[in-house]
């Protein structure tokens, strides 16, 4: 089954531009509600709405056409992207609603089962129920999840609350983007393929409940905007960040993708929308890299500096991964790539 065919994007690569978003929200209000902790005004990974003294809730969505040809394993990754926000947000899974749009006629239904089983088995795997859903007929197939969680709003994560003198810890290489443009263009290596297939199936379950052992100043995941992007967005509360690229795990190949113009269209729209916050003169080939639009990519994590180290020795031990990949400091709203 032959999935990639009938979309023009793949995954994460779909999404609109972090600046066409922030033209699109610019000048929305609603009330200030009083148990509204995040919304979409603060760029956070998912919402939090306090619901008793010692809970939230915390909301997100999140949807895409297929970025792999295995219905199963597209299910699969479509429902770990979603859970990934609430992870990122140090919130447990609870329940999730399926985000349906099908083209029936030309694929039939036995691939839509074969998505729906995969998702059902990573949100089983995250133990958050799916309470249903909703599905319309379309002329590209995508399917996402609309997943709830609850958390302690005094130990929930944010993405902007950097502080100075802290290590950035990634949990996941990147590269995704790249190899589903070889895979397109028919010269992905089998294991660059197989890495970035294995890397989107993952869930950040392990990962969140590492570092929860911890003390995350700041956290996200690295989705669509890619990891220049989310950066960016973390490092627009009291302090700036550095990246260093020599530092940052990479699938397989993906530099050589990179060296050969295989980039997807969401690079050029991330690099478009963030370029002003990037301090440094990094070349194309490494800014290609860094806003490569991830599909279920890791955690980018804020530590302390004394517990870097050690939180990502524990996350090694639990089978995850972790690359500390440079620090915080710098002006607000500054991402220097050394």
């Amino acid at each position: 089954m032959n999935l990639t065919s009938h979309t023009r994007f793949s995954g994460c690569g779909a999404k609109l531009g972090p600046g066409v978003l922030a033209k699109a929200l610019c000048g929305l209000e609603q009330p200030a509600y009083p148990d509204l902790l995040a919304d979409f005004a603060g760029s956070e990974d998912a919402g939090i709405f306090r619901i008793g003294p010692h809970e939230a809730l915390v909301q997100t969505v999140d949807f895409f056409p297929p970025i792999v040809d295995d219905p199963r394993l597209f299910g699969r990754i479509a429902a770990a992207n979603a859970l990934s926000d609430l992870y990122a947000m140090g919130a447990r899974p609870i329940t999730a609603l399926a985000l349906v749009c099908h083209p029936l006629k030309a694929l039939g239904i036995e691939p839509l089962r074969e998505m729906l089983a995969g998702g059902l088995g990573a949100l089983v795997e995250a133990g958050c129920a799916l309470l249903g859903g909703h599905s319309i007929e379309d002329a590209e197939p995508k399917l996402g999840y609309a997943v709830s969680g609850l958390v302690d709003p005094e130990r929930a994560w944010r993405n902007n609350t950097l502080r100075p003198g802290g290590a950035l810890l990634l949990t996941k290489p990147i590269g995704t983007g790249l190899v589903n443009m070889a895979l397109r263009a028919q010269c992905a290596s089998p294991r660059a393929r197989e890495a970035s297939e294995a890397s989107m199936g993952t869930l950040n379950r392990v990962a969140a409940e590492v570092l929860a052992r911890f003390h995350p100043m700041a956290v996200t995941d690295v989705t669509g905007f890619g990891l220049a992007g989310h950066a960016a967005e973390m490092a627009g509360g009291a302090c700036g960040l550095t990246l260093r690229p020599d530092q940052v795990p990479l699938l397989p190949d993906v530099a050589e993708y990179a060296a050969m113009g295989l980039v997807p269209e969401g690079t050029y729209r991330n690099r478009e929308g963030r370029m002003a916050c990037v301090l440094g003169q990094p070349p194309a080939q490494v800014l290609d890299l860094l806003f490569d639009p991830q599909t279920s990519g890791g955690l980018l994590a804020a530590l302390p500096e004394g517990e870097a180290e050690a939180a990502a020795s524990a996350l090694r031990d639990a089978g995850a991964g972790a690359w500390i990949i440079g620090e915080t400091g710098g002006a607000p709203g500054t991402v220097r790539i050394l």
